[in-house]
């Protein structure tokens, strides 16, 4: 399969500040890949959605101002050019561009092997060249096994081919999006059915599915708290030995983990330079059954350990709700509202001349 160019347009801001759109898509190549294009375009988005989530309650929350798809080489150029990456403050070759590259590949390939089990390619199918094959004991593979293979084979193409340098900092792109493919890979799962008089399960004939794209997701966040910083000489560059010696170090680090070469700024500041709103206005959640901890710490992180203090906001929402239909055709819903506690990281300072409340406020949402 020969390597071809794969260049995107991505707008972050497209009809809604959470709304991304692909404007266009160039390809030069084989015109049989063109089949692919939209899948890439929606496992690209998919992947950038789980980052915002993934990320919600970070100091670094994954923010849609700051995306924009554009080679490593682009950014250092200032020229417009091809590849995974952000605007401002993903300029550095740090975890969270690391976390970027994993997390875009690996949507790119839970789609293109979604809508392969889906039908939506004429040339792709189940997965079947393991079935009848002893899996395990009391097992064999069979069934349709979603297809990952192909999702592997294509989203590299489309992927890794946005990479054309050779220095340390392409190898590391290259390194993350393998490791957000490995990702999709080791978290499939396998499914089973029995076979048998009367469901004794005699046997059981097993294939494999793939998870959620949410335990991908989770998978990679793990996997980004523990990434692994490269130390290579100031200065590598493009030589035959710099390569040599690049190429060496990153092939002893396992492909299932994130590798970064520099250290991440302080996103507790505000930083124009480097495109960061600090963590000032953010909201973050103390109470609540449902919160996960890291969640129920938000504030602390978010706030306090920034040097901020923590604002209540109580506030009226108002909802649609008890909705009924009526014969025929409409349904009428009441206007329930609900007082709602927030919480917001503030300046110590205008918290206290605000003497520590908030003012109550309206807030509409249809639900």
């Amino acid at each position: 399969m020969e390597p071809y160019l794969a260049i995107f347009f991505l707008t972050p801001f497209f009809q809604s500040c959470c709304a991304w759109s692909v404007n266009n898509f160039l390809m030069t190549g084989p015109k049989a890949y063109l089949i692919y294009s939209s899948s890439v375009a929606a496992g690209a988005q998919s992947g950038i959605e789980e980052c915002k989530f993934q990320f919600a309650w970070d100091r670094w929350n994954c923010p849609e101002r700051a995306l924009q798809l554009s080679s490593h080489g682009g950014l250092r150029s200032g020229k417009e050019s091809i590849g995974y990456h952000y605007r401002d403050p993903l300029t550095t070759a740090n975890r969270e561009t690391a976390f970027v590259h994993a997390i875009s590949s690996a949507g790119v390939m839970y789609t293109l092997t979604r809508n392969c089990s889906l039908g939506d390619f004429d040339n792709c199918g189940c997965d079947d060249s393991r079935n009848g094959q002893l899996g395990g004991q009391g097992w064999l593979w069979g069934g349709c096994s979603d297809n990952v293979g192909f999702g592997e084979a294509i989203s590299k193409q489309f992927v890794d081919a946005l990479e054309t340098g050779q220095d340390a900092r392409a190898a590391m792109n290259l390194h993350n999006n393998e490791a957000g493919r490995k990702a999709v890979k080791g978290t499939m799962k396998r499914t089973c059915k029995c076979h048998g008089v009367s469901g004794s399960c005699t046997t059981q004939t097993c294939w494999l599915q793939l998870p959620e794209f949410r335990e991908v997701g989770t998978y990679l966040k793990e996997r980004y708290h523990k990434a692994l910083k490269v130390d290579l000489l100031q200065g590598a560059g493009n030589s035959a030995a710099s390569r040599g010696a690049i190429a060496e170090t990153f092939s002893s680090i396992s492909k299932k983990e994130l590798v970064h070469l520099e250290d991440s700024p302080d996103y507790c500041l505000e930083n124009k330079t480097l495109g960061l709103l600090g963590t000032e206005g953010r909201e973050c959640l103390k109470r609540g059954k449902a919160l996960s901890k890291w969640e129920k710490r938000s504030c602390r992180r978010l706030c306090g350990d920034c040097g901020l203090a923590v604002e209540e906001r109580r506030a009226e929402m108002v909802s649609s709700c008890n909705c009924k239909f009526h014969w025929c055709c409409a349904v009428r819903c009441e206007q329930c509202r609900k007082r709602v506690t927030k919480y917001f990281c503030v300046r110590k300072e205008k918290r206290e001349r605000s003497g520590g409340g908030g003012a109550s406020r309206k807030l509409k949402r249809k639900l």
